[in-house]
């Protein structure tokens, strides 16, 4: 069955990922965030919402320097709000920690491996003790995209999976396998996950050392190759 992608004109791409796209994605175990930390970070993040939504009914201009203005905010945002949740996780004093132990974190590892050339080209990850780094290039082209009429307008469709899919299987079945390891039933993962589009070959480098040394930063290891869940490759 083709997958459906959300309604979007020819110069805005999928909102899910752009074709091609290699991306940056980020998850973690559920409750591994203070309650009022995300209640917090939701409220800037309506507010930046509706703030674009005003602006794009508006009709701006791409070039106009409030949308312009808006968007660098909002990248700045994500910035900002991604490095507090990352001290936050390193410090790993709230929530579980399940992925400390080898087994779990094998479970992991393996589903990451396993679909690495069959709906991703897999290129790093890091599993620390209550989130997972990892970056990948899903199989997913302009070649892939096929337009389809429907009442409301025009959607795209494609037989590889987008970016939710890839992650809805990847986090379930983990999830199922982790919680029967432990013994134990309900929400293992945050249903959120943090998804960036690497812009630039500048950027994949950072990416990629940042995703690597992420244990070094968090005082582990004095090397990222002797910390035993990161890999890149080669």
């Amino acid at each position: 069955m083709p997958y459906l992608y959300k309604e979007f004109t020819e110069r805005h791409r999928p909102h899910l990922h752009p074709p091609s796209a290699t991306l940056f994605v980020t998850f973690r175990l559920a409750d591994s965030i203070p309650k009022a930390m995300i209640r917090n970070y939701q409220a800037q993040k309506d507010w930046l919402a509706n703030e674009e939504s005003r602006l794009q009914k508006l009709r701006l201009a791409d070039d106009s320097p409030d949308l312009a203005t808006h968007q660098e905010l909002l990248r700045q945002f994500h910035r900002d709000w991604f490095k507090k949740f990352e001290d936050v996780l390193d410090a790993a004093a709230i929530g579980p920690t399940w992925l400390k132990d080898e087994n779990v974190a094998t479970i992991v590892a393996d589903a990451l491996h396993w679909r690495d050339g069959k709906v991703y080209r897999l290129d790093a990850y890091c599993i620390m003790s209550n989130h997972v780094h990892v970056v990948f290039a899903p199989h997913l082209s302009e070649d892939d995209l096929r337009i389809k009429q429907v009442r409301a307008g025009l959607l795209y469709e494609s037989d590889k999976p987008p970016l939710d899919v890839i992650m809805h299987s990847l986090k379930s079945w983990t999830a199922n396998q982790a919680n029967a390891f432990l013994g134990r039933s309900g929400q293992f993962w945050q249903h959120e996950s943090y998804d960036h589009v690497v812009r630039d070959d500048a950027e994949y480098d950072r990416i990629i050392n940042y995703v690597l040394c992420n244990p070094v930063k968090a005082g582990l290891v004095q090397t990222w190759q002797e910390w035993r869940w990161s890999w890149k490759r080669e």
